[in-house]
């Protein structure tokens, strides 16, 4: 019997996880809200009867669960390092022949540019496949562990698949955002509530990410673009 419960555990949250990623990243939803929200209601009932055999990274914890008394520290095992900027053409060119001797090259170099996101660095431990820890850049060495807020969002996975699977630690480091649409969604609500609208989407997200209840939390349109 348990196996069996199981086996339709693991089916409903591969196929909630598939159903995720395919309307909040790839924005082709194969299903309605309705019928995604039955998958969701069946596996939240199997976990209630069977909280022995719950994965602790189903994707019924996005909701978010209780308040958080606050936020532990954790040290990076490999430091968070910033990225410089500038806006003199000047300093450009100073950084290019910078980078030119340390190469060791003369000869012109190709760069990939691309768009940086506007938002807070984090980063995802994941342990055979399975996220066990997010946390803040902090000061580089050290930041906060906001595991609980970052499973509330939608493209973060919570289990990875294939070869990502198969390594004991693997780190991937992004940036948590808010798109500009759901920045605007999210104030309309605030005003229709009688609430304060926010600044920026960047300041807005800041400010989620230090909330220390997960609940608020997954009601916010944060988004994670991984990089590295």
């Amino acid at each position: 019997m348990s196996s069996s419960v199981q086996s339709r555990m693991r089916h409903l949250a591969a196929e909630i996880e598939r159903h995720n990623r395919l309307y909040y990243v790839d924005a082709a939803p194969e299903i309605s809200d309705r019928e995604y929200d039955a998958l969701v209601k069946e596996l939240e009932e199997l976990e209630r009867r069977h909280p022995e055999i719950a994965d602790p990274n189903s994707p019924t914890q996005r909701v978010g669960g209780q308040p958080l008394e606050g936020f532990a520290t954790v040290t990076h095992a490999v430091p968070m390092l910033s990225i410089e900027n500038t806006y003199s053409p000047g300093e450009l060119r100073e950084w290019e022949q910078r980078l030119l001797r340390e190469l060791g090259r003369t000869d012109p170099l190709n760069y990939l540019v691309d768009l940086k996101i506007d938002g807070v660095a984090a980063t995802l431990r994941y342990e055979r496949g399975a996220f066990v820890l997010g946390a803040t850049r902090g000061d580089g060495a050290r930041g906060d562990d906001i595991t609980q807020n970052l499973k509330t969002l939608r493209d973060v996975p919570l289990r990875l698949k294939g070869e990502a699977a198969t390594f004991d630690v693997l780190e991937v480091r992004g940036e948590v955002h808010m798109e500009k649409r759901g920045f605007e969604a999210l104030n309309a609500r605030r005003e229709r509530e009688g609430l304060e609208p926010f600044m920026n989407p960047r300041n807005s997200t800041a400010g989620t990410l230090k909330l220390l209840d997960p609940r608020i939390v997954a009601q916010r349109p944060l988004r994670f673009a991984a990089h590295s």
